[in-house]
């Protein structure tokens, strides 16, 4: 995936993005007309982590950061597209991707797998890249390719599907060819969301719901460690599999349970003893983190934001205690964001093992937080953060 550099600019810029595009592929000079920009924001999760895949429930924002694709579309059945920020250009057949090439290009191709398994129309492109989402900092980087990757297949417009379906074939491309047994969270977010509002996602019976966010003088702010994410395939696949264990076995006593949402923390109580430690430790997490959004959601609305602060830390201390998925770095943005005064909850977001933190904060305490974070985390760990505000963004669309 593309890194975060100076030429983030661009994928806020369509019509520099066009020019970088007609700069890069002058074939599609005669073919201007025909040029769109589509663009897929990448997500912060308020609440619900690695609940997901378990069918429970999520509660993402699409943020105002993303990834924009410029492109002239083509009746050749060839995808050739470079990335803005250094002109590395990648190339494969719509039709045929061939087998993954361990590049950012694999979350395009992942895509056209996914079209292709599903029999749907695709069209080839000359394209031009531009991200303004740090790499690996959990904020869905790889979803925003991946839904702004179908639109382009599409020729610039939305996919002949459903939304929800939409969902669904990013999903499958991700696990189908990326290799990833991940959940719908992320491009749930990336293609369904809203201005202003965060978005309750039921895993399960995908009902969904927008949740508006407490007052103007609140902010939401991104901390990042400076850690990339390094939550590999491997680890993410085999805390799914130790949940998965988990529900075989309550499954023995109680045949009707099939994820760990349908999973009640008596039913939990009742089978500890089929299960091993650390199995008992992922289905916790899980099945209290559900509540947790739900209780969290009853907050907000109540405009209670003691308790959604009280939920933000749990939720944290969760992660790292039971589900193992937290960094000293992490840690350390968690401590000092609550040793601040205005911030109101602070937590992991994303996959975890680095990456970012999310904060609900009072507008007028942001200065404050940024300035304890960049005075106090570079002491106690050594690495460089950053930290910005992001708002609740409109999911992927057509922005020329």
């Amino acid at each position: 995936m593309p890194e975060h550099t100076e030429h983030v600019d661009l994928a806020r810029n369509p019509d520099a993005l066009t020019a970088k595009l007609l700069d890069l592929h002058p074939e599609v000079r005669e073919r201007s007309a025909d040029i769109r920009v589509v663009h897929a924001p990448g997500r912060v999760n308020l609440i619900g982590e690695h609940t997901d895949y378990n069918e429970g429930y999520v509660l993402p924002v699409a943020i105002d950061l993303g990834i924009a694709i410029a492109l002239a579309p083509t009746d050749d059945g060839i995808v050739s597209l470079t990335l803005a920020e250094n002109g590395d250009t990648q190339t494969f057949v719509a039709a045929a991707p061939g087998e993954r090439r361990h590049t950012w290009i694999d979350y395009v191709a992942g895509m056209a797998f996914a079209f292709g398994e599903a029999g749907l129309p695709m069209r080839g492109f000359r394209g031009v890249l531009a991200s303004d989402l740090p790499q690996g900092a959990g904020l869905s980087s790889s979803a925003a390719l991946e839904v702004v990757g179908a639109w382009a297949l599409s020729g610039g417009q939305a996919p002949a599907v459903d939304p929800m379906r939409l969902v669904h074939l990013v999903k499958r491309g991700e696990n189908g060819y990326i290799g990833l047994n991940n959940g719908i969270m992320d491009q749930f977010a990336s293609i369904f969301g809203e201005p202003g509002r965060a978005l309750l996602l039921d895993c399960r019976s995908l009902d969904h719901r927008a949740i508006q966010l407490v007052g103007d003088d609140l902010a939401l702010v991104a901390c990042h460690s400076g850690s990339p994410r390094r939550l590999e395939a491997s680890a993410y696949n085999e805390r799914r599999s130790q949940c998965d264990a988990a529900v075989e076995a309550i499954a023995g006593l109680e045949p009707g349970v099939t994820a760990l949402r349908a999973v009640t923390p008596a039913m939990l109580h009742a089978v500890r003893d089929r299960l091993s430690p650390l199995a008992v430790r992922r289905a916790t997490h899980v099945v209290e983190e559900d509540q947790r959004v739900l209780d969290a959601i009853a907050a907000f609305e109540a405009g209670d934001l003691a308790e959604v602060g009280r939920l933000f830390y749990a939720s944290h201390a969760s992660l790292r205690d039971l589900y193992d998925v937290s960094s000293p770095e992490l840690d350390t943005l968690v401590e000092i964001a609550r040793a601040t005064p205005g911030v109101i909850g602070a937590r992991l977001t994303g996959a975890g093992f680095g990456g970012c933190t999310i904060n609900l904060v009072h507008r007028d305490a942001v200065p404050a937080l940024r300035e304890a974070v960049l005075r106090d985390y570079p002491a106690r760990t050594g690495l460089t953060p950053r930290v910005f505000e992001v708002a609740a963004s409109a999911g992927a669309r057509r922005i020329a």
